[in-house]
């Protein structure tokens, strides 16, 4: 087996003329340097040095023949090796974020910018879709990170903490005024026309396996794929959606929408940060995810 510790020391004796002067570069003891020769030399059968009065020269049939192999290999296992530093200390490359159009337009949109202002090396590529496929996208590869929606359970992936936290609510616009001073209970919300989002969601699985809790079932008038259409219907009179509150707090600021008094409140939800399971991160990475653990 080669041993590349030895190979730097031939090189620097080699380079220097001396074993002291090898030995002070290399911070180790003259005897070690000369016998780490006498072993370089007892593996490859041959004089590598010669001692003269101007100190240590390589040997024509030995140490000239490898001299100029080995100083071109540990130039490259040095390259390598900042390389590698170079990684862990730049941000640089390419990271494929997946999440739900909701997430990256309501969560992630500043951070995004924040982090594509400062490091304006890496390019951020985004893969929108539900949070079920997002997590297969993540499995197989196809994207670095993903925000996914709570609950979720996979053990093929690494979770890594909450991001923020969604508070599912009941929201009505102008048509339903005469709710807004009134407490309804959850049991008596199917008597409304409803809108929800689809059903394979973790939103939607969430909000149903409550309801079964209280002995009821959610029959949608409307389903809708994305939480932006569904506010629309919503302050058209379409009906009552169910719908995240940091996801129209803009809505319910300005007045067009409204949220209703039910009881017993929703159970809060969150959207969390995964990782392939044995994802390697880069500092590019490592930066990304250390903006949303700042606050």
């Amino acid at each position: 087996m080669v041993n590349l510790e030895l190979y730097r020391v031939f090189y620097t004796v080699a380079k220097c003329g001396s074993l002291t002067k090898a030995a002070q570069e290399l911070y180790i003891s003259q005897p070690a340097v000369s016998q780490a020769i006498k072993q370089l030399e007892g593996q490859l059968g041959v004089a590598l040095f010669i001692r003269t009065h101007r100190g240590m020269e390589l040997t024509s049939s030995g140490g000239k023949q490898i001299y100029k192999q080995v100083e071109e290999a540990l130039a490259l296992l040095d390259g390598a090796e900042s390389k590698l530093l170079e990684l862990n200390t730049t941000p640089r490359g390419t990271i494929r974020i997946g999440a739900t159009d909701s997430i990256f337009a309501h969560l992630l949109a500043d951070k995004i910018a924040q982090y594509s202002q400062k490091y304006s090396g890496v390019r951020l590529e985004l893969i929108s879709s539900t949070s079920p496929y997002t997590l297969n996208q993540l499995k197989e590869g196809k994207c670095d990170i993903a925000f996914i929606n709570l609950p979720m359970q996979d053990d093929e992936v690494r979770f890594c903490g909450t991001v923020t936290h969604l508070n599912d609510v009941f929201v009505a616009g102008n048509r339903y005024d005469f709710l807004k001073d009134s407490k309804v209970n959850l049991r008596k919300i199917q008597e409304f026309p409803l809108l929800m989002i689809e059903a394979d969601t973790v939103a939607r699985r969430s909000l149903s396996a409550f309801m079964q809790t209280l002995g009821v079932r959610l029959e949608p008038d409307i389903e809708v794929a994305n939480w932006d259409f569904m506010i629309k219907l919503v302050q058209k009179g379409m009906g009552i959606g169910c719908i995240p509150r940091e996801y129209c707090e803009k809505e319910l600021e300005e007045g067009s929408l409204f949220e209703l008094q039910v009881t017993p409140s929703l159970p809060v939800r969150g959207v969390g940060i995964a990782l392939a399971k044995n994802a390697q991160l880069s500092f590019a990475m490592k930066e990304f995810i250390a903006m949303f653990k700042e606050e």
